[in-house]
């Protein structure tokens, strides 16, 4: 794919209708957001396997694709929150873990119920103070778009030149495209050459291809952002 002909609206549709459109929108992301998706950015099968020994389950397909795509690439992965490297893994409370908040305060897994579905939905465990009310909750229907959401949400948290964050607009200017919907509490925006994420109405992430289209996005949208 020329990554100049990457059409993220259409990606994102598809990315909820099957593993393979996720996946292709986190190769797209990736390339166009980025840098492409390499050979050596995911985990071998031989890790994975080890993985699965040691805990004595079958990773659910979606999981392991994941893993092999693109589970070393922090800048997709663990710039805010944290994929676990496959011998992180472990269970809980009757799931499998495989995400954390970078400080402990949630965690993301999928249920043993589900874990031999081939993309099994996903849950998430908020740390309470009293830990006898914590419960798995459901989060995304399909773990190939939890890890789809992450890689995109990730890269717009990457401590980087072209990426900023603010508290949410009442609204975004004219010139905004509103994307599909993708990700729990996440809705996308698409300006000239940025992508924006609005995040339960409170807060916004922003990742630009150019400084000057990210000084572009600080005109448009004023705010205390954080980099400006």
């Amino acid at each position: 794919m020329d990554e100049t002909e990457f059409d993220i609206r259409t990606a994102m549709a598809g990315s909820v209708r099957s593993r393979a459109g996720a996946w292709a929108l986190v190769r797209g992301f990736a390339a166009y957001w980025g840098e492409p998706l390499g050979p050596d950015d995911g985990f071998a099968d031989a890790e994975l396997d080890a993985a699965e020994r040691r805990l004595g389950l079958r990773l659910p397909a979606a999981l392991r694709e994941a893993y092999r795509l693109f589970g070393r690439r922090a800048d997709l992965t663990s710039n805010h929150d944290v994929l676990l490297t496959p011998d992180e893994l472990y269970v809980l409370d009757g799931a499998l873990v495989y995400r954390a908040e970078n400080q402990g305060c949630a965690h993301w897994g999928v249920l043993l119920d589900d874990v031999e579905r081939e993309d099994p939905p996903t849950v998430m465990r908020p740390d309470l103070a009293d830990t006898s009310r914590e419960r798995w909750e459901p989060w995304e229907e399909r773990l190939s778009t939890a890890a789809a959401v992450m890689a995109m949400t990730e890269k717009l948290l990457e401590d980087d030149e072209l990426t900023d964050f603010v508290d949410s607009p009442d609204e975004l200017p004219d010139g905004f495209l509103e994307l599909p919907a993708l990700g729990r509490g996440c809705r996308w925006y698409l300006g000239p050459d940025v992508l924006v994420s609005v995040v339960e109405d409170a807060w916004m992430t922003a990742r630009a291809r150019t400084p000057e289209a990210l000084e572009a996005l600080y005109e448009a949208v004023p705010g205390d952002w954080l980099g400006e």
